[in-house]
């Protein structure tokens, strides 16, 4: 094991499990536990705001997949992923002040809560509920996948053991700390997202020679490899565009960035976040794959390609450098599994437990359910990672694709149309994510694009026709 390298992450989980323990303190003293565990009472400043989106978007997908992704295909992969910069833009300046003022006027504190109060409708609410629950299960394997690979070549452990490890030290800081000890170990691991990021993408290109001999090593190899299309040409304009859904403008739909959009404090701590979060997210996208690319002609030949961030640190960085900035690709993968973790447990027991099996639950009881969920779902999903996928971007962008497909009208027009009703979000999620599960399984690349574009396409028609539909048959009736 290589200490130098192994004593720097350990330093930043015991950070971590400080914060774990100073949010547990401040949650013993809040009014409302579930607004204070799931929500951190609403307190987010503007910086905190804007890194626990990064953060909690940004990750194994985006520090690990991702330049594995890009490695495989070159330049191109750096390009697609530049779709991913207007993320926090499109999140805050659609949802805005309107989302985060109604979800206060229906006492919202999850995104089915909203929904809840939105549409007034069971049905909707246990169908977000199962959505959330079934692909949010996908994400968030991708995450231990992620994090048991990264420990796994650092320290020479076996992939089981390295799971583990992970596993436990994510569930025992986000069980006592909540959404407060999420947001602000966030912050914590967005700044040092952003400073790892620079770190490497200086040192990769040191190691590299520099830019130009980079890339006349790229274009010896394979001279697709710095162009927009893929190292095969598969990267065709039609695909890459339709990534701006997947990982664009689609994120609106992610329960776990839109839950964000309804925790800040002010106006203007939404507009800071909006100014910060752009800016950190274009640079740690493209210095990331960027890497993964440059990595190519320095370690040619990695057969693991989710192995290629942690490989390529190792080798271009000093081992103490190298234990610092691999905190980054850890710091993106806990924020991102911490989230998801708390977004499950408290569809669980704050949209289906307290609101149709116990409503009178007392607050011992509510806290008991909490902390039991949150354990059952991380042993759950810890389960699931023992057997790992080749390349774990595939696994986290399917679980994107389902959530938005589900829940992006439902929560757009929601707001925004004041003729939307139960009858459109239920029709919305079902055709999203029935014909986004159907279409992903059979029909890979429809058009040559990415399976999202259909469903969300398919969810947008049922939403506005049902809705309609059933406003004139009521309209009919009374007549």
């Amino acid at each position: 094991m290589n200490w130098d390298t192994v004593l720097p992450l350990l330093l930043f989980l015991v950070i971590i499990f400080f914060i774990g323990f100073w949010s547990a303190g401040r949650m013993g003293q809040a009014n409302d536990f579930l607004q204070e565990y799931f929500l951190g009472s609403r307190e987010l400043g503007g910086l905190i705001l804007a890194m626990t989106m990064i953060a909690t978007y940004g990750s194994a997908s985006s520090f690990i997949g991702g330049p594995g992704a890009a490695y495989t295909q070159g330049l191109g992969w750096v390009l697609l992923s530049m779709s991913q910069v207007a993320t926090g833009y499109f999140v805050l300046m659609i949802l805005g002040k309107k989302f985060a003022i109604q979800a206060r006027q229906y006492k919202a504190i999850t995104l089915v809560d909203y929904l809840k109060g939105r549409y007034n409708s069971k049905a909707v609410v246990l169908l977000s509920a199962a959505s959330i629950l079934i692909f949010l299960f996908s994400a968030m394997t991708a995450q231990w996948v992620g994090g048991a690979r990264l420990i796994e070549s650092l320290t020479g452990l076996s992939y089981t053991s390295a799971l583990f490890i992970f596993a436990v030290s994510v569930l025992i800081y986000v069980i006592i700390g909540g959404f407060r000890a999420v947001a602000v170990t966030d912050a914590l691991q967005g700044i040092i997202m952003f400073v790892g990021t620079l770190i490497i993408l200086i040192g990769t290109i040191y190691a590299g020679g520099g830019m130009s001999q980079i890339m006349s090593d790229l274009a010896a190899e394979n001279p697709n490899l710095i162009t927009p299309f893929g190292h095969d040409g598969t990267l065709t304009p039609q695909y890459v565009s339709s990534f701006w859904i997947l990982v664009g403008v689609g994120v609106i739909g992610l329960p776990q960035v839109a839950v964000r959009a309804m925790s800040y404090k002010s106006a203007k701590s939404m507009h800071r976040a909006l100014i910060i979060g752009t800016i950190v997210v274009a640079f740690m996208m493209f210095g990331m794959h960027l890497v993964g690319v440059m990595a190519r002609p320095i370690l040619p030949g990695i057969e693991v390609a989710d192995s290629v961030m942690p490989m390529i640190t190792m080798e271009v960085l000093p081992n103490w450098l190298a234990g610092i900035v691999l905190a980054a690709p850890m710091a993106a993968i806990m924020s991102t599994v911490d989230s998801l973790l708390l977004l499950v447990s408290s569809t669980v027991v704050k949209d289906v437990y307290l609101n149709y099996v116990q409503p009178k639950a007392s607050h011992k009881k509510v806290k008991q359910m909490s902390f039991g969920v949150t354990a059952v779902v991380g042993i759950a999903v810890f389960a699931m990672a023992l057997s790992p996928p080749d390349l774990l971007i595939w696994l986290n962008l399917f679980a994107f694709g389902g959530l938005e497909a589900a829940f992006i009208w439902p929560i757009v027009l929601g707001l925004y149309w004041s003729k939307g009703n139960k009858y459109g979000a239920i029709t919305a999620i079902v055709l999203g994510a029935g014909s986004y599960g159907i279409i992903y399984q059979w029909w890979s690349d429809p058009f040559g694009m990415h399976p999202v574009v259909l469903p969300v396409c398919f969810s947008f028609l049922g939403y506005i026709v049902a809705s309609l539909i059933t406003r004139q048959r009521k309209r009919f009736m009374k007549g």
